[in-house]
């Protein structure tokens, strides 16, 4: 990673998020020449300048994944850009799905164009579970995107530059996820609210997420869609273990009675999947990840090996976390105490 990034310079697009901002410190680490943050949200910019008050190389830049001549300026003399910028809440992309393919369509394709005017070596995409056999507008977004993302390197022409996407399952403890609600609920002395018991997740840490994301800056030849192998709980499970863990550690009093049943959202599905099977076909394993590789080819693949087995990696199939494990996972991540990026 060192050799990766040492002077050079980094543009996270989208990263006064959690796992922007997560990744921002970890890219700080290898020594990069320069980071440059670009989001739309001034205050959210302010509070993470107040965290990195005393780094010097780090720049924060106003502007919206919409407006390709923004994205190609902030992209002047980049070496690395993460895209992380997009609409990523189910019901607001159902209510609001043109929005939805202005921010994750739209700003995805301004980001492949302005990359390949602009000379950048790498380009990295953060896409979702959500985004295979999608059944809401954010999943068929992002599915989109990721398409865009493949297709770039075949139009590229001479530029020497690889794009490729990670998919993320749920993001534990992100400002996304259900555990700040959760948190909240209880503070505030509201109900707890589950869509359904048996609904499956895979789960994955703010680190995991990082670091699948780095792998795949530093792994790509260009096409790839990197897939992280993480755990899956029962959504049942995994709330009541989190909210006995939190109320404990906080000494909170929490009458299980208190946790209700609310039902699907519109466009929610009660399992999902990271890989098809028609993907694994075409898709290589590592040791905590899986690389599904372009069907059309055009790359040299040839640091893939050893293919996968043929299979969905879906999570109505995956064996489920047991309530003991669950609790290890979210004490190990301390995802208990109040998340602080």
């Amino acid at each position: 990673m060192k050799e990766m990034f040492k002077g050079r310079k980094v543009l996270v697009i989208g990263g006064t998020g959690t796992i922007g901002i997560s990744l921002v410190r970890e890219v700080l680490k290898y020594s990069p020449e320069v980071v440059r943050i670009l989001s739309r949200d001034e205050y959210n910019q302010f509070v993470v300048s107040q965290m990195f008050n005393k780094t010097d190389n780090l720049r924060f830049l106003i502007g919206d994944v919409r407006d390709k001549e923004r994205i190609r300026k902030a992209m002047e003399d980049i070496d690395i850009v993460f895209c992380l910028a997009a609409m990523k809440h189910v019901p607001a992309c159902e209510y609001n799905p043109f929005e939805a393919v202005k921010t994750n369509i739209m700003g995805v394709q301004n980001v492949i164009e302005a990359a390949i005017e602009t000379g950048v070596s790498r380009v990295v995409y953060t896409s979702s579970d959500k985004a295979i056999s999608p059944t809401n507008t954010m999943g068929a977004t992002k599915l989109v995107a990721e398409r865009l993302m493949i297709a770039a390197n075949y139009y590229k022409g001479n530029r020497d530059v690889a794009f490729a996407s990670v998919r993320f399952g749920n993001v534990m403890g992100s400002r996304g996820s259900v555990i700040p609600l959760i948190k909240q609920q209880i503070r505030e002395g509201r109900d707890v609210t589950i869509t359904d018991r048996n609904m499956t997740r895979f789960m994955m840490s703010i680190q995991s997420a990082v670091n699948l994301t780095l792998d795949a800056a530093r792994m790509a030849v260009g096409g790839e869609i990197f897939v992280l192998k993480m755990p899956v709980v029962k959504i049942g499970d995994f709330i009541e273990v989190f909210v006995e863990e939190y109320c404990k550690a906080n000494n909170l009093q929490f009458d299980d009675s208190r946790i209700r049943i609310i039902g699907l959202r519109p466009g929610e599905k009660r399992y999902e999947e990271l890989m098809t099977y028609e993907e694994s076909k075409n898709a290589f394993e590592l040791e905590n990840m899986y690389v599904v590789l372009p069907e059309y080819g055009g790359g040299d693949y040839q640091q893939y090996s050893n293919r996968t087995m043929q299979r969905s990696y879906n999570s109505a199939f995956e064996t489920v976390l047991s309530r003991e494990e669950i609790k290890q996972l979210i004490l190990k991540d301390k995802l208990i105490y109040e998340h602080k990026v």
